[in-house]
């Protein structure tokens, strides 16, 4: 993630039209063409309704060519494939608030006193479970929380011995 590229089309803004043209059955827009959208970088996409998780889908190392395409698959797996939830209606869209999180590069935390609730995201594994949350979430108060709730996402015991890294992430809200 290049942090001096600054988009002049709001990824947000992007993710809404690619979940609206989905919902609608219409075809699926072209990312903006600008250098933002075309450097690789990993994304979360998130939904959410009256205040709530409605679904949250993103990858932790690009699968896509570039960041648009990335916002562009994430965009429509969290609208239609989050298991957590039903996949997104017309009826509701004009109800959604969309916000994307383009990841860093994570990096190994030796120590936890590395970790910052507010400033980084977490990926928690052991073994074949992995677990992520990403930075300044409601609710997160402390490292300790942050890390019991991505432990509990992979299934990963408080007592278990697992491996950390953490990211920083560039957060886009509102659809302006």
């Amino acid at each position: 993630m290049s942090a001096d590229l600054t988009p002049t089309v709001n990824p947000a803004a992007f993710a809404r039209e690619v979940i609206n043209a989905a919902v609608a059955g219409e075809q699926l827009p072209e990312p903006p063409d600008e250098e933002f959208y075309r450097q690789r970088a990993a994304c979360f996409v998130s939904i959410k309704k009256d205040g709530q998780l409605r679904g949250c889908i993103g990858t932790l190392e690009p699968v896509e060519s570039d960041l648009g395409h990335e916002i562009l698959r994430n965009a429509q797996s969290a609208a239609f494939a989050d298991p957590r939830f039903p996949a997104v209606t017309a009826a509701e869209t004009d109800e959604l608030s969309v916000s994307v999180d383009v990841l860093s590069e994570p990096e190994e935390v030796l120590v936890y006193e590395e970790l910052d609730c507010r400033k980084y995201g977490v990926i928690i594994s052991c073994d074949y479970r992995r677990g992520v949350l990403l930075p300044d979430l409601e609710g997160v108060e402390t490292v300790e929380d942050q890390l019991s709730i991505a432990c509990q996402k992979a299934g990963i015991g408080m007592g278990e011995d697992f491996a950390a890294k953490r990211f920083t992430v560039m957060r886009f809200t509102g659809e302006d």
